[in-house]
């Protein structure tokens, strides 16, 4: 069983700390957050908490207090599954107890099983496509990757994010009629039509085993992505969803 509670001590804070250096393997120096900066962001009432499975921590998440009226959620990590949806439970139920009603973050739209939890699961919508968020990136697992963001938006007393932190089951299929607007055809990304009313935009099976083994069809995913996502997007359109585990759902807004 897992339990989520807020963070307040420097011991935890340390812990938070070698959990991410585990998952991300950042260069020295250069950590997501620092130890220093979640205690001060606890002692502040911005979001710290851990999830922890008896004495052992496997998840971790910073969020700090947004323009607007909203929590953005800075850092997630787990080593757990399951973990990550339980702390998001948490840091929804922290909101709403403080009259917040939206949460925001950021994450790589090339990852599909963070596109699938942050859409499908979680009922999370994105709002802006950001290029080259971050700039270059040095990490183990980005390895210079251009980090490009999403920016999701989490409304947290919508009918549909209601159901789903009930864990009621989301609705996944495509909506008919809908076009493949950006295809995984052998692993490499292909263009096709994007003037439907609804459009799927497809993303690649393992983006970071990618950026290891074939930088240069790493690099074209991210381009076609950013181009044709990003386009699409920049024209009004609404992400909707994600389908199939594979597929954002791109629907005249």
């Amino acid at each position: 069983m897992i339990e989520v509670r807020e963070l307040h001590e420097m011991a935890e804070f340390e812990q938070v700390n070698d959990l991410f250096e585990d998952i991300w393997h950042f260069g020295p120096g250069d950590p997501p957050i620092t130890m220093e900066l979640m205690r001060a962001l606890s002692h502040a009432g911005g979001y710290v908490a851990g999830a922890f499975e008896g004495d052992r921590l496997v998840g971790g998440s910073v969020g700090f207090l947004a323009a607007g009226g909203a929590l953005h959620s800075h850092v997630t990590g787990t080593t757990r599954r399951g973990a990550g949806f339980e702390l998001k439970l948490h840091q929804r139920r922290w909101a709403l107890g403080r009259g917040i009603e939206r949460i925001t973050w950021t994450y790589d739209p090339l990852v599909r099983r963070n596109a699938h939890f942050n859409l499908a699961k979680l009922g999370a919508r994105p709002q802006e496509y950001l290029p080259r968020f971050y700039g270059v990136m040095g990490d183990a697992i980005n390895q210079g990757d251009e980090s490009d963001r999403l920016l999701a938006v989490w409304p947290l007393t919508a009918p549909h994010v209601e159901a789903l932190s009930r864990r009621e089951p989301g609705l996944s299929a495509a909506p008919d009629g809908a076009v493949v607007a950006l295809a995984d055809e052998g692993g490499r990304p292909v263009q096709g039509p994007v003037g439907a009313g609804a459009v799927l935009v497809a993303v690649p099976a393992d983006i970071e085993g990618l950026r290891g083994s074939d930088p240069g069809t790493a690099k074209a995913w991210r381009h076609a992505v950013r181009e044709v996502l990003g386009g699409l997007m920049a024209e009004g359109r609404a992400v909707t969803g994600f389908c199939g585990k594979s597929y954002y759902v791109v629907e005249q807004a």
